[in-house]
C-alpha cells in the first residue's frame, strides 16, 4: 500500500534562485567564465609577481548561482600580502573575462581539500633577460635618429626606432 504524499510548505513552487541556477551558470560560460581558464593561465591573469607566490585552487558558485568565489593557495609569509591585493586580484580575474564573475577572493595557506595539497613550492619566476637586437636593425635605427642633436632625445628616438623594426621583422 502507497503511503500519502505529504504535503510541503511551498504547495508546488519552487524558489527562483534554483529555477535559474542552471541558466545563469550557462549564461556565464557563454559569456566566457570558463573556470579552467584562471587555474590554467593563472601568470597570465595576475602578472608574474602574484603568480610567483599564489595560485589558484577553486572557483565556486554560492547557493544562488549568483557570483563566484575565487580561492588562493598561498605560504603563511605571503598571506598577509595577498590579503591586501584581493580587491586588485578580483579586478584582474574580472578584466580577463570582461564582466563581474568573481564576487569574493578567498586567501587559504593550505588547499581546501587536504594538507597534502596544501605543501606548494611555488615557483619563484627570474627576472626576464631582453632579447638583444639584431645588428642590422641597430644599425637602421642609428641611422634614422643620427641627424637629431640632442643626445639623450637621439637614444631614446634610436630606442623606440629599434623595438619597432625588431617587431617589425618578427
Amino acid at each position: 500500500m502507497k503511503e500519502p504524499r505529504t504535503k510541503g510548505t511551498t504547495r508546488g513552487f519552487s524558489r527562483a534562485a534554483s529555477l535559474m541556477q542552471s541558466r545563469i551558470r550557462q549564461a556565464s560560460e557563454s559569456r566566457g567564465f570558463a573556470v579552467s581558464r584562471v587555474l590554467t593561465h593563472w601568470p597570465e591573469v595576475v602578472g608574474p609577481s602574484l603568480a610567483a607566490v599564489s595560485r589558484p585552487v577553486d572557483v565556486s558558485y554560492g547557493r544562488g548561482g549568483m557570483g563566484a568565489t575565487l580561492t588562493v593557495l598561498t605560504t603563511g609569509a605571503n598571506a598577509p600580502m595577498l590579503e591586501m591585493q584581493k580587491e586588485q586580484i578580483r579586478n584582474k580575474v574580472n578584466a580577463c573575462y570582461g564582466h563581474n564573475a568573481i564576487q569574493r577572493v578567498r586567501i587559504t595557506q593550505t588547499a581546501p581539500v587536504g594538507f597534502s595539497e596544501g605543501q606548494v613550492a611555488f615557483d619563484h619566476s627570474k627576472p626576464v633577460q631582453p632579447k638583444q637586437p639584431d645588428p642590422t636593425v641597430v644599425a637602421e635605427a642609428r641611422a634614422m635618429g643620427s641627424h637629431v642633436g640632442d643626445a639623450t632625445l637621439r637614444h631614446a628616438l634610436e630606442t623606440l626606432a629599434t623595438n619597432v623594426l625588431s617587431r617589425q621583422k618578427n
